[in-house]
């Protein structure tokens, strides 16, 4: 698959998703103050009666959305990705444990935020995420991916948890394109056999870039852009680690408890072959540009590349 020119931002493709869902009268949106960088303003603009300003209080907003969502509504919440963090106790007994369908988005995660600096840069969210029983995690890499998966969640049981990204990225999808995602089915954007790259969010953009350069040096990469983190598709990792025999994974994110533990978890006890992870290891950002920071962490299409020829060659010798 080809990446279509253009670019938008993901938190940009859940605000249009929300003026989509807003068809279904069940739909509400809440606020923790930050509509208007969350995109969800452009609901709230023309549908101010099913929106609630909840102001900074994050742990209300979280139990405002349960007792919504057991009266039978579907709320999407949404504030920056960090400031979900606050409400983590309020998400897992409030919505979780009754296994209630709010969905939550947090914008403005990882270290691609940039100058935000790092008490604003989460990047372990979508572990703690991922360890609350059947909840679904999602990180879409650009704003149409993010808008098709956002208007999905309303067809799915219990509740979600969706990272978005504050800047604009080339997109890996078209209109066209768009309609063959699912949540919980990775999508394979480039075919090889001799590495998977397993890539999510703004890294899927570097991990095609990465893919070109080796391409380059005669190494195939199979891409993938996993989008949902759980439940995983560990049906395509199985598929991979038969066809590729070695994989690399890459998000803007701490490697613990992430993605890249994720496919760790399936391919250790089901498939064992060699893994290495691009990802925050283990420290906090800092303020700075984006392409300095993610250069400074080690997230850039040629810290994928050294992980590939690493990966590969663990397989050739084993």
């Amino acid at each position: 698959m080809s990446a279509p020119s253009g670019g938008g931002a993901s938190r940009d493709g859940y605000g249009k998703a929300l003026l989509r869902l807003s068809e279904d009268p069940r739909v509400v949106v809440l606020e923790a103050d930050l509509g208007k960088s969350t995109k969800s303003c452009h609901f709230r603009e023309k549908f101010p009666d099913r929106t609630f300003s909840m102001g900074i209080a994050e742990q209300n907003m979280m139990l405002v959305a349960a007792g919504m969502a057991s009266s039978g509504k579907v709320p999407f919440a949404s504030t920056f990705a960090i400031f979900t963090e606050r409400a983590f106790e309020q998400v897992r007994n409030g919505i979780a444990r009754p296994g209630l369908n709010v969905h939550i988005c947090g914008s403005h995660g990882g270290i691609h935020t940039g100058s935000d600096g790092s008490s604003a840069q989460s990047v372990e969210d979508l572990s703690i995420y991922r360890t609350i029983p059947k909840m679904t995690v999602i990180h879409p890499c650009d704003d149409l991916s993010a808008e098709e998966l956002t208007v999905q969640l309303l067809d799915i049981s219990g509740p979600s948890y969706m990272r978005t990204a504050r800047n604009k990225v080339p997109r890996m999808y078209d209109d066209q394109s768009k309609l063959s995602l699912k949540i919980g089915v990775g999508s394979i954007l480039e075919e090889g056999g001799d590495v998977a790259i397993i890539a999510c969010g703004v890294m899927v953009e570097l991990a095609r870039k990465a893919s070109s350069i080796l391409a380059n040096e005669g190494v195939d990469c199979t891409v993938v852009d996993m989008h949902t983190i759980k439940p995983l598709d560990t049906e395509i990792i199985s598929m991979l680690a038969e066809r590729c025999g070695c994989f690399v994974s890459a998000e803007d994110h701490s490697v613990i408890g992430g993605l890249g533990s994720a496919v760790s978890e399936w391919i250790s006890t089901n498939n064992p072959v060699p893994l290495e992870m691009v990802g925050v290891r283990d420290r906090f950002g800092e303020s700075g540009s984006t392409s300095r920071l993610m250069e400074e962490v080690g997230l850039t299409s040629e810290s994928i590349c050294q992980a590939v020829r690493k990966s590969i060659n663990r397989k050739n010798s084993s």
